[in-house]
């Protein structure tokens, strides 16, 4: 009884043990395959396949060996074998085609190729297949014909026009492949994301600018002769901003938002990325255009308020002004914040004021007041409000209360976590502390920033924790970084003839000092903000000469460039500096932007 008990067991026992040796051949067979020992890996093959010759994973496997082996008389048999076995099947015409192209006899190769093209069935799964098939052996133009042929047999139901456009893109048929994005897009609107992102990508390596330029072409013809079509309207207004052509895309934008009479949304979105991107004229027009639309208008607040906004950072960022022009942008200011009220909706309106009252019109009082007027607001956002709250902060800390500063700026971070304004309020406090000369104190919370998602934050972060970790080593005393640190601190609150001195003290104290080239460049800085460019230009370029290796050298290159091409009218003198920058500095993040500024200044056409 044992004995058959045993017995039965084994019979049971038997093909699990004949699977895991199976699975074990399998395993080595593709270890063999993928490093490319195909003589060891197609004896193992053949016999899995002899006993499974349905599996595809060992059918293509194995028929690979043959092939990269040259024995092609073998490879023949297997693929006939199978194609009695699978009928029907196209995929398998082509690894015959493959056969007879290894062996050199091409016109074979060819009429397999057409045979799989014509057997295709109207299935959009084996359409897909066969395509992908010919594209892994490189055929692309069979992959073009399968897809074309593909899409007269789904007769409507599926066009694949997304995987045609992809094989144009391969042949670097632009025209075609735009054709391909826009018929989709006429079919169905819901893919302009797609699309969109897309393009993108392609956008990217259109260094001669063919594909935008096809791709406007198109939209435009699109345009006209479906001008009820809303979808090509908008994928031009998002290429013109690709290209950051913001004007056209106004003039594209109040187009749609008058023949769909819409309230004006994609103006307020439009003009908000135009003032991100310095087009502030641009900007100011999308505002003004749905100002004009009236008081009743959905987004007039909006609209009103982020138009002083960009009439602001156009005034004060262009270093051109006049104390005139800072005084009527405050009378401008008195007279919306009198037309919409203060209310929690109009927080930000009382904060630009209030930022413009600090640090242009030494009005730190009256901005305090202001801001803790905002603050208190009952209906105030808490987004609207932390921002406020840092507003104060920067003013405090202008009016030299650095104690109420810190305050503040820590309610933010602890109200705000995990929050990007949270960060912002972090990295503050952070240069707070490196004013006070708390600088063990600082690194630690620039350390902690260095990890932000905000790239911005992250690289200051970094920056500033690597001024204080090179200059804390090895120096006890810790006297130069506090010198410097003042000299931040002055002229952070404007006062830069106090900064201009204690940098300049600096120099002469301690002419050997690591901080030395970052002296430099903080006192070029100042220089520039009192407008004095020449100078400013010159210890810039004391920074690249002196420091060629320094961590500020491309930083003050690409500086050297923008203070000639914008300041001193010099644009062969800014070319030259963009030039040697792309050459000098090819890993700088200032890269992109130099070789853009370098092409519209030599005349090129530029995305």
């Amino acid at each position: 009884m044992k004995l058959q008990k045993i017995f039965s067991l084994f019979l049971v026992a038997l093909p699990l043990m004949v699977f895991s040796q199976r699975s074990n051949d399998h395993q080595l067979a593709d270890q063999y395959f993928y490093k490319g020992e195909f003589d060891k890996a197609s004896e193992l093959y053949e016999k899995l396949y002899d006993k499974n010759p349905l599996h595809p994973g060992l059918y293509n496997n194995y028929l690979r060996c043959l092939l990269e082996m040259k024995q092609t008389d073998k490879a023949e048999k297997i693929v006939k074998k199978q194609i009695k076995k699978v009928p029907g099947n196209p995929v398998l015409l082509i690894d015959l085609g493959q056969v007879y192209f290894r062996r050199n006899d091409f016109d074979g190769a060819k009429k397999q190729y057409e045979s799989a093209i014509k057997m295709l069935p109207p299935d959009q799964g084996m359409i897909v297949n066969t395509a992908n098939s010919f594209l892994m052996i490189q055929e692309t133009d069979y992959a073009l014909q399968t897809y074309l042929g593909g899409r007269k047999l789904m007769s409507g139901m599926y066009a694949f026009n997304f995987e045609l456009a992809e094989i144009y893109f391969r042949k670097q048929d632009y025209a075609h492949m735009v054709d391909e994005y826009m018929n989709a897009l006429e079919e169905n609107g819901g893919f302009l994301q797609n699309v969109q992102n897309i393009l993108q990508s392609r956008l990217g390596f259109d260094t001669d600018n063919n594909i935008s330029e096809t791709v406007r072409t198109a939209v435009l013809r699109r345009i006209q002769k479906s001008p009820e079509e809303s979808v090509f309207a908008d994928l031009l207004i998002w290429l013109l901003i690709q290209q950051k052509d913001f004007e056209s895309a106004f003039i594209q934008a109040k187009a749609v938002d008058k023949r769909l009479k819409e309230s004006g949304s994609r103006l307020i979105s439009l003009g908000q990325l135009a003032v991100s991107n310095q087009d502030y004229d641009a900007g100011i027009k999308c505002f003004q255009y749905i100002i004009e639309k009236g008081h009743g208008n959905f987004y007039y607040i909006t609209a009103r308020m982020e138009m002083l906004n960009a009439r602001s950072k156009k005034v004060t960022e262009s270093g051109r002004y006049e104390n005139a022009d800072l005084l009527n942008l405050e009378k401008d200011y008195h007279i919306a914040v009198e037309e919409l009220g203060k209310s929690g909706a109009t927080a930000p309106l009382l904060r630009g004021l209030a930022h413009l009252l600090t640090f242009y019109l030494n009005k730190t009082d009256d901005a305090i007041k202001l801001l803790e007027e905002a603050i208190a607001l009952p209906d105030i956002k808490p987004n609207y409000q932390a921002e406020c709250k840092l507003e104060l902060g920067d003013a405090l800390l202008f009016s030299g209360d650095l104690w109420e500063s810190g305050l503040f700026y820590s309610q933010v971070d602890k109200a705000f976590k995990y929050d990007e304004l949270g960060k912002e309020a972090k990295f503050r406090n952070a240069k707070l502390d490196f004013y006070r000369g708390e600088f063990q104190w600082a690194r630690a919370q620039l350390d902690i920033l260095k990890s932000s998602t905000t790239q911005l934050i992250a690289n200051d972060a970094m920056s500033l924790s690597l001024v204080i970790s090179d200059n804390t080593a090895f120096d006890s005393t810790t006297d130069a970084l506090t010198m410097f640190a003042n000299a931040g601190l002055f002229n952070f609150r404007n006062l830069k003839q106090e900064a201009l001195l204690t940098l300049d003290t600096f120099l002469q104290k301690f002419p050997a000092h690591t901080l030395y080239d970052d002296v430099l460049f903080k006192k070029a800085e100042v220089l520039f903000s009192l407008r004095r460019y020449i100078e400013a230009d010159s210890l810039y370029g004391k920074v690249v000469s002196g420091f060629p290796t320094g961590v500020l050298s491309d930083d003050a290159q690409f500086r050297r460039a923008h203070v000639h091409e914008k300041f001193l009218s010099d644009n062969a003198g800014a070319m030259q500096l963009y030039e040697e920058l792309l050459k000098n500095y090819p890993g700088s993040t200032f890269v992109v932007e130099a070789r853009k500024r370098y092409r519209l200044l030599r005349g090129d056409k530029v995305n």
